[in-house]
């Protein structure tokens, strides 16, 4: 190689080196797996530069990690630099991005729509009763029901009204509040009238996903742990399954310089040196384990109850005298003749209602029918939650687990499970669990019932000790300043 070539060899830029190791590994047949002096033959670039580009491939394709008995990354593509699950991802993307635009349009329209109509249809159906009730008709008796089927139905409005928001009512949660919960209390009660029917019928709006939660979190994690960390951490910080765990930790070594140290037994330990750099006088510190933070479960509308019972007992309203209507064959012509004192032999015979009975009746049904089939879908949204907190403490019993030696039993694994999710687990869910953490059954302790050991585990925790162990406290300080801008 001639003296030019080289010092341009080893100016390659990073985009230029992961594609020569790409397209090198790529033209060659079968499964990709490779060492770095195989990625670095192959193409033609340096060590480092093959090992960087085989970091950076391994986030992008979802590679895996495997170490050798003497000690050896091996790097493994199983798809080779295929992406097959992005057509699946952008199909599923592209869904939520219609469907959140779609409801989204929908919601703007509806919400105050439907709040409109709800209100709308109750003040027009009491404003009607208000006129039959006094009205003068030439039917004694007539009038005199009318007047009483009325005077129940304002009884209970009045009724559900005073017992829902006089300030003793057993509904009203902030009765026993202190002044500034009271004041919180008050403060989500303001919102607007067709925001909590929005609530009531559509739900809560999701909560805003964080895309740098897990990324913070692991880092914390490094810094808390002398730049040193495993993927058991990576999975205690964040709750991430272990095949989306090798991704990000090659991303991240990418990212922010770091290196895959291999231990003499083949555990392996990911060191990044530079983070430790602080020019902060508190410790950073790790966030709480993934299983001792709740599980949040989807709220049925987000609203105070009494909120939920004012709109509930307004459709419940519009749904009882759309039917009464409907019962009664009021017509618009049948309820004109009505107001206007028309003898009842004259009157027009009863009819389909349309206006003041079809449509308010079917409107009221089709709105209660919203909140019982989210309902139904809470139930299930519930039954994942306990299951990912069930996931949680397998996960909480295996990293305990692998600081025994004699493994872990799979009785304690279903009872964490149970206690935790509030049911048994399933075995199939079980066994996927102990599968994807690297677990296998312990054919040596065969006679003390089901063991399951971990193994890749048990070896990647004593490579990280002894990492941090042998970490340098020179590794945090930042040194003397010798110049400020300041002076």
């Amino acid at each position: 190689m001639t003296g030019w070539t080289a010092l341009h060899h080893e100016g390659m830029k990073p985009a230029a080196s992961v594609d020569a190791v790409r397209k090198a590994l790529d033209s060659r047949p079968g499964d990709i797996v490779v060492t770095i002096a195989d990625a670095a033959t192959l193409s033609g670039v340096t060590l480092a530069q093959a090992e960087t580009a085989l970091h950076a491939l391994t986030s992008e394709y979802r590679g895996h990690l495997r170490v050798t008995e003497e000690g050896e990354i091996l790097f493994r593509f199983p798809t080779r630099f295929r992406k097959p699950w992005v057509t699946r991802d952008r199909l599923a993307l592209a869904w939520e991005r219609i469907k959140g635009t779609a409801l989204g349009a929908l919601r703007f329209i509806v919400r105050a729509w439907v709040a409109v109509v709800l209100v709308g249809c109750a003040l027009i159906f009491v404003a009607l009763f208000i006129a039959l009730a006094f009205s003068r008709s030439s039917d004694d008796r007539d009038s005199r029901s009318n007047f009483s089927f009325f005077g129940v139905v304002f009884r209970l409005v009045a009724e559900a009204l005073f017992w829902t928001y006089h300030p003793f009512s057993p509904f009203r949660s902030d009765v026993e509040l202190s002044r500034p919960a009271r004041r919180s209390f008050n403060k989500r009660e303001q919102s607007p009238f067709y925001e909590r029917v929005d609530r009531f019928f559509f739900g809560p709006p999701k909560a805003p996903v964080d895309p740098l939660a897990n990324q913070r979190a692991v880092l914390a994690e490094i810094r808390a742990g002398k730049g040193r960390i495993g993927l058991a951490e990576v999975m205690q910080a964040t709750g991430l399954p272990r095949n989306q765990v090798d991704p990000l930790m090659a991303k991240l070594m990418t990212d922010y310089q770091g290196s895959v140290e291999v231990s003499e037994e083949g555990g392996i330990a990911y060191r990044f040196a530079d983070l430790r750099k602080t020019a902060l006088l508190e410790k950073s510190q790790r966030q709480p384990p993934v299983w001792k933070r709740p599980v949040t479960e989807p709220q049925l509308t987000g609203n105070e109850l009494s909120s939920d019972l004012l709109i509930g007992g307004i459709n419940a309203f519009n749904f009882v005298a759309s039917g009464w209507v409907l019962l009664q064959g009021l017509t618009i012509e049948r309820l004109i003749a009505m107001l206007t004192r028309v003898a009842p032999s004259d009157l027009p015979p009863p009819g389909l209602p349309i206006a003041l009975g079809l449509v308010p009746f079917v409107f009221s049904i089709a709105l209660f029918l919203l909140p019982l089939g989210r309902l139904a879908l809470r139930r299930r949204a519930q039954k994942k939650a306990a299951e990912e907190r069930g996931r949680r403490a397998i996960l909480e019993a295996v990293l305990e687990g692998v600081k025994q030696p004699e493994g872990i039993e799979e009785g304690v694994l279903k009872r964490r499970f149970a206690a935790a999710a509030g049911f048994e687990a399933d075995p199939k869910l079980l066994t996927k669990e102990v599968l994807d953490l690297g677990g296998g059954v312990d054919l040596n302790q065969l006679d003390k019932g089901v063991r399951y050991r971990f193994a890749d585990l048990e070896l990647e925790r004593r490579a990280v000790e002894a990492e941090r162990e042998a970490a340098s406290e020179e590794e945090a300080k930042v040194g003397k300043v010798v110049f400020s801008s300041e002076d």
